[in-house]
């Protein structure tokens, strides 16, 4: 079964990088760029398609990780006397068809963005059912949306688990101060620690106060009593949670997918920084192979992670393809502008190697990380 699962991961990763290439050959289409091939895979051909109107050439192709859109003239080294080449092209025309890729790619994480808020939700809760016991003011539909100020939000917030376990464990310690200053007893420990929390309720916010209330229990292996602390949305053992991800209406969804999209791709940024910065391990990263696993391994566990694989996927690629790396669309990018500005292209031989070499360091870099990921 799970070869079913790695070959639904091939099929997700291939799909996003089409999306990219076909980015490109849509620009090329509309700026009247003379597109050679279309190719899904590379290496040896097992399928090529030849339209006898355009010329264009479609192509499947024997390794289906990846594919590609060539234009004529794009790889020439020296200068091309067609007028159709695309190194002749004027530079803005270029820009725009070396962005596009990178914006068919981000386009597609509002767009998956936008499916799975309006179908499972994802970062923020809603609450299902609760303890009456402790007294706090919630209602079964309010939507969380803020602890204490901070928003709750993936990427440019705080995620609530987190929030509230940050607020319980200043509780706990303040409780079990109290506790054992009077001999281990909870009598005259009142319930005063709390927190503010913002709700969306019946359409309007509103803060409402939550004390976190202390427990005495017994550790069951030696008897002995403890306290614990509980706000009233812990859920018991073999219960369902107490919070559930917030479905959107389809127009809240759709305004809030921007945000998203951004903040998937505001999430590989910070990672590519804690990565040069040495604030996460090499080992944590992954190519190619680490990808495909890790998406293979979440879809057996559910499908719908696949909801949440898509979007990230998108944004990674857009951010990854716009750095001004050798061998990106970014650098390309780069080289175009540079070329705008000096009325001339720096020498498209000495260029061409700085791509070949970014394209090297690479591959490289995925066959490292995808070792380094699954050995250490």
């Amino acid at each position: 079964m799970i070869v079913v699962y790695i070959l639904l991961a091939i099929v997700i990763l291939l799909f996003m990088v089409l999306i990219h290439e076909f980015g490109h050959y849509v620009a090329g289409k509309i700026l009247k760029f003379k597109i050679t091939e279309f190719s899904v895979g590379f290496g040896f051909p097992i399928f090529t398609r030849t339209s006898k109107k355009t010329g264009e050439k479609f192509s499947l192709r024997i390794f289906p990780l990846g594919g590609y859109c060539s234009f004529e003239g794009e790889d020439d080294e020296g200068e091309s006397s067609s007028p159709t080449a695309f190194n002749n092209q004027k530079p803005w025309k270029r820009i725009i068809v070396f962005l596009a890729g990178v914006t068919a790619n981000f386009l597609t994480a509002i767009i998956f963005s936008w499916i799975l808020l309006c179908t499972i939700g994802y970062d923020v809760p809603q609450i299902a059912r609760f303890n009456q016991v402790y007294t706090n003011p919630y209602q079964v539909g309010d939507v969380i949306t803020h602890i204490e100020g901070q928003k709750i939000d993936f990427a440019f917030g705080g995620n609530f688990v987190d929030l509230v376990t940050s607020e319980k464990q200043t509780a706990l310690a303040q409780y079990r101060e109290q506790y054992e200053a009077n001999g281990n007893s909870l009598e005259g420990v009142e319930a005063s620690y709390t927190f503010e929390m913002t709700v969306k309720r019946d359409g309007e916010l509103q803060n409402l106060t939550i004390t976190i209330y202390p427990v005495v229990e017994v550790n069951s292996t030696n008897g002995e009593e403890y306290v614990n602390v509980y706000t009233g949305l812990e859920s018991a053992e073999g219960e369902d949670p107490c919070t559930v991800a917030y479905v959107y209406d389809a127009w809240s969804g759709f305004c809030r997918s921007f945000e998203m999209a951004f903040g998937f791709a505001w999430v590989v940024l910070k990672s590519l920084w804690m990565l040069i910065t040495f604030q996460i391990p090499i080992t944590e990263m992954g190519g190619t192979i680490a990808t495909i696993s890790t998406i293979a391994t979440m879809a057996s566990q559910s499908m719908s992670y696949i909801l949440v694989f898509i979007p990230l996927i998108a944004a990674n690629l857009a951010v990854f393809n716009v750095l001004p790396f050798p061998a990106l669309d970014g650098s390309h990018v780069l080289f175009t502008i540079i070329e705008w500005i000096r009325g001339k292209p720096i020498n498209r031989k000495v260029e061409s190697m700085i791509h070949f070499v970014g394209l090297c360091i690479l591959f490289g870099f995925v066959i490292i990380v995808d070792i380094l990921h699954f050995v250490l």
